[in-house]
């Protein structure tokens, strides 16, 4: 898959890469620091009008999947959490545009697309992660609407959300329990959102237990009505994937970036660290391996912008999540070598790269399931 970076394309990657730089960098130390929301991060992008970026001109954005990866790589280079409240965003709205009702899509892009209302999508259970077959969350039909009963766990971004989209067993009497997804508002009777977790990595952005005592639904709370709308989710989901990706290649060449103002800096033995040769070496291989990725990653988010799907766009995806990931933890942990000890004191920012480098490789399906997906478009489901 070939691609090339249009003029408005650039613009965007200038754009926030200026912004990035003058803006967020300053914030980033603390963000990490306090582990609070930064709701200031937030207005920021929202002023900038990114959180429409990758969706339809209609819906006021630029119907670029790259150019969305271009904004996240570029925040990610400078403040993890910061890129993460784009992607937060993008997932409920992708989703909604994907598998919602045209009554829902008016009820809620708007407020999406404008920030003014926010959301977050729930699908871990304690026992089912990527394991969607495991989900135990159940919705029963009641009257004119719906009963929810369950607990999620790991939901980000539920504890500053209007609304959650929900993923549940659909008990049916004439039907097996198929899952579908639930417009969940926050303030509905029933539902929890528990304490935010104490993260290794991504703090800023808070990550929660959900709780659902018979919470009551109406039907057009049902995502697409349940019309095939499980199936445009996942499809939505796998099409978003290369964006997370981007997140890592971000990741990467800020702790490449960090490693080589340090190395330049630095001297030992009477010179410069950056003139060792086992130094050089390492920053060398960081800078090939990230543009490796980074070339995969825009392969794959052209892709999807083409039209792609199936099997051959899963694997794509899933090949450039996985390999992005890993580059950025092994990118940041050959960082946090060149810095030495400096590396594991807080007084540095490398060790704020090495902890999101570890949690991108988790989130959004671990690196061992986006392995399996690409093996079974390989070779078929294992026996």
């Amino acid at each position: 898959m070939s691609f090339t970076l249009t003029e408005e394309q650039l613009q965007v990657r200038d754009l926030v890469r200026r912004v990035a730089r003058e803006r967020v960098a300053p914030r980033a130390a603390a963000i990490d620091a306090s582990g609070e929301y930064p709701q200031d991060m937030f207005d920021l992008l929202r002023e900038l009008g990114l959180f429409t970026l990758p969706f339809p001109p209609e819906y006021g954005g630029s119907g670029s999947t790259l150019a969305g990866c271009l904004a996240v790589e570029e925040l990610g280079r400078v403040c993890y959490n910061t890129g993460y409240l784009l992607v937060v965003q993008w997932v409920p709205l992708g989703t909604i545009l994907a598998g919602g009702t045209p009554e829902q899509k008016a009820r809620l892009l708007p407020g999406l697309a404008s920030g003014a209302l926010r959301a977050a999508f729930s699908l871990t259970e304690p026992q089912s992660g990527s394991d969607v077959a495991g989900i135990r969350t159940r919705a029963r039909p009641d009257g004119d609407g719906f009963v929810l009963n369950g607990g999620k766990i790991w939901c980000t971004n539920a504890a500053v959300s209007d609304f959650v989209l929900v993923g549940a067993r659909l008990e049916r009497d004439d039907s097996p329990a198929e899952v579908n997804f639930f417009i969940v508002e926050r303030d509905r009777p029933g539902f929890r959102v528990d304490r935010k977790e104490e993260k290794m990595g991504a703090r800023g952005v808070p990550s929660s237990a959900l709780f659902f005592d018979d919470v009551r639904l109406p039907k057009e709370n049902l995502l697409g009505g349940g019309a095939g709308g499980f199936r445009s989710v996942m499809e939505a989901l796998n099409k978003s994937r290369p964006i997370v990706a981007a997140r890592a290649v971000g990741l990467a060449q800020g702790a490449m970036d960090h490693a080589i103002e340090f190395a330049r800096g630095r001297r030992a033995f009477g010179e410069t660290v950056s003139n060792y040769q086992g130094i050089r070496w390492m920053i060398a291989d960081m800078a090939i391996q990230i543009e490796a990725a980074r070339q995969l990653t825009y392969a794959a988010a052209a892709a999807v912008d083409t039209g792609k799907t199936g099997a051959e766009m899963a694997s794509l995806a899933a090949s450039a999540k996985c390999f992005a990931s890993d580059v950025a933890m092994k990118v940041a942990t050959d960082a946090v070598q060149i810095f030495g000890a400096s590396g594991i004191s807080n007084e540095f920012p490398i060790n704020r790269y090495f902890r999101d480098a570890k949690v991108v490789q988790i989130i959004e399906g671990t690196n061992q399931i986006q392995r399996n997906i690409v093996a079974r478009n390989l070779i078929g489901k294992a026996e």
